[in-house]
């Protein structure tokens, strides 16, 4: 099927998923917050957990579905981060490294989407 396992978004996502853990151990050690926190690393590891699910699709439709719901998971971490920053639990400095980060997973994400939902339609016109 599609394959992202050597992608750039394969690894970003990874990556991003490393840097969340980090920051919810520090949260919950740190400010001994544990709801928000949680939350956040639900989301934020879901992201490329589903990209991975996506390299064993079992059609494009299912490629897109996962790639889809790891955009909604994106969306949603970048709430948290927000949500965390704004509230003053989340020194803005490391926020806006996190967010510039699930900005460009965010791009990353549509982009690939609209290329295989083009590509897709494009084979059915065929």
């Amino acid at each position: 099927m599609n394959s992202v396992k050597n992608s750039t978004l394969h690894s970003k996502s990874y990556a991003f998923a490393l840097k969340i853990i980090e920051v919810c151990r520090d949260l919950m050690s740190d400010k001994k917050e544990f709801v928000l926190s949680k939350q956040l690393l639900k989301a934020g590891t879901a992201i490329g957990a589903l990209i991975r699910e996506a390299e064993y699709a079992q059609s494009t439709a299912d490629f897109i579905s996962k790639l889809s719901i790891a955009l909604k998971e994106a969306n949603e971490t970048e709430y948290w981060i927000s949500l965390l920053k704004d509230s003053s639990l989340l020194n803005p400095t490391k926020a806006e490294k996190l967010e510039s980060e699930i900005d460009e997973l965010i791009r990353m994400l549509v982009a690939s989407i609209k290329t295989l939902k083009n590509k897709k339609l494009n084979q059915n016109k065929e």
